[in-house]
């Protein structure tokens, strides 16, 4: 059978990079979940490589945080717990609130037109993969508008710590009709100049997003009582 990661390889990249690109995708997929281990024989085996660019990979995803050691287990996929999603997601409410508003003042016109062709391009999606996909676009289609390379560092850097919650909340129909309109608040205040309305529609649009995944964990698992805040 078939794996998700296989159908992702990119043989014109690096072994390390090609390893490290597919254990990334089966983690936003949930092939791959908090506290599952990382075993270098068994991923150079599914993955048709050597030991050696898996375990780079694997030193890669640790320098991001994204994989922990764990006593008598080995190497992890690292586990958030509820507090720290709050933090990241109040971090990246911040950040991407101000590349909206650093957007709406520095954005070309042919770059408002290609977020609005990305924007078109989701809502026309027929799979949530695509959709995945092209909400992906559109932000960083924002963040690139903003011309700030250490505000896209920083936003960059949250998004790869939330890679390890797993699926999109934009694979839920619902969450992924709402965001459209979200989207679209965004993009009017974008093309009006308004940095303002901006940052505020893109602050709101997060905030949801963090409420539709606090929902999807719920969901998923029952909420039990975070000790850090007691």
């Amino acid at each position: 059978m078939t794996t998700p990661s296989a159908t992702h390889q990119k043989a014109d990249l690096p072994p390390g990079q090609n390893a490290y690109m597919r254990i990334v995708h089966d983690i936003r997929a949930g092939a791959l979940t908090p506290g599952d281990r990382l075993i270098e024989a068994e991923l150079a085996e599914r993955f048709g490589m050597s030991r050696t660019p898996v375990r780079e990979a694997i030193h890669q995803l640790g320098t991001e945080g994204l994989v922990v050691h764990t006593p008598r287990l080995g190497i992890t996929i690292r586990a958030l717990d509820r507090s720290e999603i709050s933090e990241l997601y109040e971090m990246r409410a911040v950040l991407e609130s101000t590349s909206a508003r650093f957007a709406a003042r520095a954005a070309s016109a042919v770059e408002l037109e290609e977020i609005e062709a990305i924007q078109s391009a989701m809502m026309d999606a027929k799979t949530s993969e695509e959709r995945y996909h092209q909400n992906q676009n559109f932000h960083a289609a924002i963040m690139n508008a903003a011309r700030n390379r250490f505000l896209l560092r920083a936003v960059l850097a949250v998004q790869k710590t939330l890679l390890v919650l797993g699926r999109s909340t934009m694979e839920d129909p619902d969450r992924a009709e709402v965001a459209v309109t979200e989207h679209l608040a965004i993009i009017s205040a974008l093309k009006a100049r308004d940095e303002d309305e901006a940052e505020h529609t893109m602050r709101r649009h997060i905030q949801r997003a963090h409420a539709a995944r606090l929902r999807q964990l719920r969901e998923a698992k029952p909420q039990e009582p975070d000790f850090h805040n007691v």
